[in-house]
């Protein structure tokens, strides 16, 4: 499924999100544009952090990143990946250059997000990622931090407060153009 063609030219963004080829592509992309290799596994997470605009219609038909696509291949890892499963995810990422070097991920089985991973800073992670999503909705930065705070507050909230939770002021919200265009 991952690597059949069809992911290689998704329409959707439903279909842009669970294709590994438009997500890695969109993320090389975004870092060949930056010019730099984020210092650490997390700080690329956050730099290269894929919003709702990468998955809009003008991301979706990105000329850069339709043709990073269809350079990537998919193949199986073998018996040595299987065996690992379902325990973690055993994935690597070989990403070979103009001049032949390759570049290797080597087996990575428990990636940042995944439940047994200790080391990515996963409320880090997050926070940035809700911080970024906050920007594109709220118009100012002390109500998106009053709603995210909300949000990362839930597991201590009680039932009254989860129900208030999407309870605010709507007109603080920025008015943009749709992002699927």
């Amino acid at each position: 499924i991952i690597g059949a063609p069809a992911k290689k030219a998704p329409k959707p963004r439903q279909s842009a999100d669970h294709s590994m080829a438009f997500i890695v592509s969109r993320i090389l992309v975004k870092a060949i544009k930056e010019g730099k290799v984020p210092s650490s596994m997390d700080d690329a997470w956050k730099e290269l952090m894929l919003s709702p605009y990468d998955y809009g219609k003008e991301a979706l038909y990105d000329a850069e990143t339709r043709a990073m696509m269809q350079k990537i291949t998919f193949s199986h890892g073998g018996p040595e990946f299987d065996a690992k499963y379902p325990d973690g995810i055993p994935t690597q990422i070989d990403i070979t250059l103009k001049g032949g070097e390759t570049l290797s991920s080597g087996m990575v089985m428990y990636p940042s997000g995944h439940a047994r991973n200790t080391s990515a800073d996963l409320d880090d992670i997050l926070m940035h990622k809700n911080k970024m999503l906050g920007d594109i909705v709220f118009a100012d930065e002390s109500t998106r931090e009053t709603f995210v705070n909300r949000l990362v507050d839930m597991k201590n909230a009680s039932p009254a407060e989860v129900a208030k939770l999407y309870e605010f002021d709507f007109s603080a919200i920025k008015s943009h153009p749709c992002i699927d265009g």
